[in-house]
């Protein structure tokens, strides 16, 4: 079977999968509706810094909405207030459930480690949003918070790894060795801290190296790129450097509106 990834932008697309149309980290906002994220590089540069390239409104038809967790970036205050609030709302745990109950939402579901809605069978990945310095740093530890990613596979589909907003941890090195997915889709912007001690928050351009060093076979999708104040990689400067490294065949850095067919 043929599976469709719809990117948006930043983080926000479409999944067709195993029969389920799953519309993950929503943000709807326009051009320049947040003020940059504090204590980031480029801050005083305003969110999101690109439009929609579709209507929010087109993105409703779907049976779930996945949310990695609850940073703006992901699940905005447009998203909340616009989406219908009987859609189904996947959350990682029971805090954000929560949160997202008290926003009016009505049918949500904090996921265990193992997941299955409606015979769509997914895993939930542990992500660390950081480097160690920064999450022994409290105030830190509360900006940055928890974040998790998904691995999704069904008999008759591509293996898929949505790595969610995390640095290379030995978790996820781990997993990638394990599972050996087909496609690994790696939020990529390489979001820097203003303080160097606390450095990238996501992966950059070597950590899609390494991946691919792992996975000479997989396609890599580089996502969450040229969206935000403090995502400091290009797609110009990432593509170069794959070409460089010699894995440029093997990534695929999506358009705002591309819909990308495995």
């Amino acid at each position: 079977m043929s599976s469709q990834l719809e990117f948006i932008r930043n983080a926000t697309l479409v999944l067709n999968y195993a029969g389920k149309r799953i519309l993950m980290d929503p943000m709807f906002a326009k051009k320049g509706e947040y003020p940059g994220f504090p204590g980031t590089v480029n801050s005083e540069v305003r969110n999101p810094l690109v439009e929609m390239p579709v209507k929010p409104e087109s993105l409703f038809d779907v049976d779930a909405v996945l949310v990695s967790h609850l940073h703006t970036d992901h699940w905005d205050p447009v998203a909340k207030q616009i989406l219908p609030k009987n859609l189904k709302i996947l959350v990682q745990n029971e805090d954000d459930a929560k949160i997202v109950c008290s926003q009016g939402f009505t049918n949500v579901e904090a996921l265990p480690e193992k997941a299955d809605f409606e015979g769509l069978k997914f895993t939930k990945t542990h992500c660390q949003h950081g480097n160690d310095m920064a999450y022994s740093v409290p105030e830190m530890v509360e900006f940055l918070g928890k974040s998790s990613g998904f691995y999704f596979t069904t008999e008759g589909e591509k293996s898929v790894y949505f790595l969610g907003d995390t640095i290379w941890i030995e978790e996820v090195e781990n997993n990638l060795k394990s599972w050996i997915p087909d496609v690994v889709v790696v939020n990529a912007g390489h979001a820097q801290m203003e303080d160097e001690r606390f450095g990238a928050i996501i992966m950059g351009k070597e950590d899609l190296e390494r991946i691919h060093e792992l996975l000479p076979t997989a396609t890599i999708i580089a996502i969450h790129m040229e969206a935000l104040n403090h995502c400091i990689l290009s797609r110009r400067e990432l593509r170069r450097f794959a070409e460089e490294k010699g894995f440029s065949e093997k990534l695929i850095i999506p358009k705002d509106g591309e819909v990308i067919d495995f």
